[in-house]
């Protein structure tokens, strides 16, 4: 894997994949259907997906959601298909950017959010982000679809579709769907 780095962004080269099954599957379907770019912030419940997905496609990693969604809204003007990858804390983080860029000047992106304070993560600081990224996304508009653990290809065709329709759309990744668990 090689990593160039530079202000608040590193890029990484595709690499070989040892992830999980489903995290393959996912990122071949991802790649299948988004040109990208690919930007991603640290997330550890969809680490496996980073993984498989660096071995397919060029990811960019990016220090804060925020900027994520600024450097997505200017390749989707630059005609790209960006895709993000952020835990819902970072969602958080990024809402005025959404709010004030994306959504008026309607830039469609697909964000792929891991669900920090729900189902098996109970962690305390996650929990108010677990119970509200849902209703965030659909106050603005962004169609979320829970992405399974069996056949995920048909999800991403649907994200894919809102996509080339002018419409954002989220995937949103349970804390156990690529082994994520709890640390005790």
């Amino acid at each position: 894997m090689t990593t160039i780095a530079s202000a608040g962004t590193s890029i990484t080269e595709p690499a070989e994949d040892s992830g999980h099954p489903l995290a393959r599957e996912v990122a071949a379907a991802l790649a299948e259907h988004f040109s990208g770019p690919y930007y991603v912030t640290p997330d550890g419940l969809q680490a496996p997906l980073i993984d498989s997905l660096g071995s397919v496609v060029r990811l960019e990693n990016v220090v804060r959601e925020d900027i994520a969604v600024g450097l997505a809204a200017g390749a989707r003007l630059a005609g790209g298909e960006p895709v993000l990858l952020m835990q819902n804390s970072g969602f958080g983080q990024s809402v005025n950017a959404l709010a004030s860029l994306v959504l008026p000047y309607e830039l469609p992106m697909l964000l792929v959010i891991g669900m920090r304070g729900t189902d098996a993560d109970d962690t305390a600081e996650n929990l108010v982000m677990g119970r509200i990224t849902e209703d965030l996304l659909r106050m603005f508009g962004i169609t979320a679809r829970a992405l399974p653990a069996r056949d995920p290809g048909p999800i991403v065709s649907m994200a894919a579709a809102d996509l080339r329709a002018g419409r954002s759309s989220a995937l949103l990744i349970s804390p156990g769907l690529f082994g994520w668990k709890a640390k005790a």
